[in-house]
Formats: structure tokens, sequence, C-alpha cells
């Protein structure tokens, strides 16, 4: 049986509807969670039923060093600051493996973003300048 290795987190790029952008230094995939509720009718044991209630995703964050690329600022600035989250889009990020081949696939599902942050400015420091724009989301789903 051949060995399988996990898969590094340093190997990645994302795929977003219609935007091109350069490398991302971060992503973070939130969490997935369903909420457990109580259940009792008045003829059962006295003891609860556990029933499935809602699921909720949570938002996942993307960070890249600036660029003069304005597509995601842009995609933040045309849904929110004009008040409409209808320009939601799918966001696909692909974990890639030591040699070079796509070997999953997170897929985000009506992502929009609900917060942009342009990076920090020093000028004692010599760090890469890094956006951090957050979005939410209507799913999360690993594919292979």
């Amino acid at each position: 049986m051949a060995r399988k290795d996990p898969l590094r987190n340093f190997r990645f790029r994302l795929e977003i509807d219609g935007i091109q952008q350069a490398g991302f230094s971060e992503v973070t995939v939130a969490d997935t969670t369903t909420d457990a509720i109580d259940y009792r009718e008045g003829n059962e044991p006295p003891h609860l039923r556990k029933l499935s209630g809602l699921t909720k995703f949570a938002n996942v964050t993307l960070k890249w060093g600036v660029t003069d690329s304005m597509d995601l600022y842009k995609w933040h600035a045309d849904t929110v600051q004009q008040g409409s989250i209808a320009n939601r889009k799918k966001v696909v990020v692909v974990v890639i493996d030591e040699g070079g081949a796509d070997k999953l696939r997170f897929v985000i599902s009506d992502a929009w973003p609900i917060k942009y942050t342009p990076g920090a400015l020093n000028g004692k420091g010599n760090d890469v300048m890094i956006e951090t724009l957050e979005l939410a989301n209507e799913g999360i789903e690993r594919v292979a």
C-alpha cells in the first residue's frame, strides 16, 4: 500500500469567479457547525432527544501582499458600499501536493465581502504590506 503523506499548508491557490489575483499569503477556511436542538414530547421518557438544527458557515479570511491590482477592493466596494450583496462569487481554495498536482479543494459558495482591511504602514519596518478581505458565505464544502 502506498504511503500517503499529509498535505502541506503552504502550497495552495485561489480561484475566484472572474477575478485574477496574485498569490495569497494566507487563507483561513473557517468552521462549519450545526446546532443541536433539544426536543421532547410530553408522552416520552424524561430525557431529551437531539435534533439537527441550523448549519452555520463561519467567515473566510483572505490575506495577500498589496499590488496594484484593485479587483478584490472593487468587489468589496461594489457590493458592500453600494448596499447590494447581489455580486456573490464562488471561491475555490485548491491545495497542492509536493509534486505540484491539485489534491483537494474547498468550495466556498455564494461568498461576498463583509470586511476589507488595508495593510498597516510603518516607517521603521521592511515587511510586505498585507491586505485582508473577510467573506461571508452560504456553504463550505471539501471536495476531492
